[in-house]
């Protein structure tokens, strides 16, 4: 099992990442969202500039805000800066495109945006269409000068539902995708990777799986919705309300059960903000803080039902078993200053047992 975390792209926070290199973690995928962070680019070439082993790259760049051309570029500079530690996870890009007022890329043009991806990140030469117009591209420069493209940059595709799973495996190295509580088993999304790339002629030699995951390390008695635990991982937890908030008003479908004994009060909180302005708050706060009103929200059950909690023993024991099942690696979302202190806990009292 690797251990990973995803942090924002923080330019005020590069010395995370020395820090994760030295407490022992496989790689930091940094979260990539215009309208709320840092570039996730700088950030992640400054990260790679004062680290040695440690594996950076966005997770996950965002399909909608920029071309394929345009992320190969980006990504294949990062290679040149720290050839061999440089990743990428590439998704349609809920919260990006929902702070614009704009939905997240359709799977059939996500699929189309990961051909042309695949192939510039392979040296190839593909045809892609800009503005309407089809046109044979490929990266010009990258044997000698400005970037590389080797060694090869691993294209980790972000999928949480069957269709995108397929995408991964029939483009990708890899996938990024949530198990339960809030998502399914691994041998289940690697089904439906299987399925993708036997559509495009692949097989499966090398492919890596990976969860992003929210995880609570419990003290010994502490509470499951103690004020520590909702400071640490109450934005993780309102980020999957904001996500169904758009789903349910957009498909005038009902919540699912886990959110409706808090749905109503949510909604009135959200409703203060006037309709037009409505996309400016929902996302506002994406993994690093709570709206007034939030944490109140918050309690046991949901803290459970989105997350994985647990002692340093019980989480031994979960993570024993996820490895068991087939996951190969953990990311570890975290957002909030508690990130510090959950780094050096979680790898003292867990990553050192296992």
């Amino acid at each position: 099992m690797k251990f990973s975390f995803m942090t924002l792209a923080d330019i005020d926070e590069i010395g995370f990442f020395g820090c994760a290199e030295t407490l022992g973690y496989d790689a930091v995928w940094v979260a990539d969202s215009q309208m709320l962070y840092s570039d996730v680019y700088a950030v992640c070439a400054l990260a790679l500039q004062q680290t040695r082993r440690i594996r950076v790259g966005p997770g996950t760049a965002i399909c909608g805000t920029r071309i394929p051309p345009v992320q190969v570029a980006a990504m294949a500079t990062l290679n040149r800066l720290a050839p061999g530690r440089a990743m990428l996870g590439i998704g349609t890009g809920n919260t990006a495109m929902r702070t614009m007022g704009q939905k997240p890329m359709t799977i059939a043009a996500f699929g189309e945006y990961l051909r042309v991806l695949r192939a510039l990140l392979d040296g190839e030469t593909v045809d892609y269409a800009y503005g309407g117009k089809p046109r044979p591209v490929r990266m010009l420069r990258h044997e000698d000068r400005f970037m590389n493209l080797e060694p090869r940059i691993p294209l980790y595709v972000s999928g949480f539902g069957p269709r995108a799973m397929a995408l991964a495996g029939e483009y990708g190295d890899g996938l990024i995708f949530a198990i339960p509580p809030r998502g399914v088993p691994v041998q289940e999304a690697l089904g439906h990777a299987r399925q993708g790339a036997a559509r495009g002629g692949r097989d499966m030699t090398g492919f890596r799986n990976a969860s992003l995951l929210n995880v609570v390390l419990l003290e010994p008695g502490e509470a499951v919705d103690s004020d520590r635990v909702k400071h640490a991982v109450g934005p993780n937890i309102m980020a999957s309300v904001y996500y169904f908030y758009d789903t349910v008003h957009e498909r005038g479908i009902d919540p699912p059960p886990f959110l409706s004994r808090i749905w109503k009060p949510y909604c009135a909180l959200v409703e203060q903000t006037q309709p037009e302005h409505r996309h400016f708050r929902t996302h506002e706060f994406h993994y690093h803080d709570l709206h007034p009103g939030e944490a109140d929200l918050i309690d046991a059950q949901l803290i459970r039902d989105t997350c994985i909690v647990g002692t340093a023993d019980e989480l031994v024991e979960r993570i024993r078993q996820m490895a068991a099942d087939g996951l190969e690696e953990m990311i570890l979302a975290a957002g909030t200053s508690a990130k510090w202190r959950f780094a050096e806990e979680f790898s003292r009292l867990v990553m050192a047992r296992l």
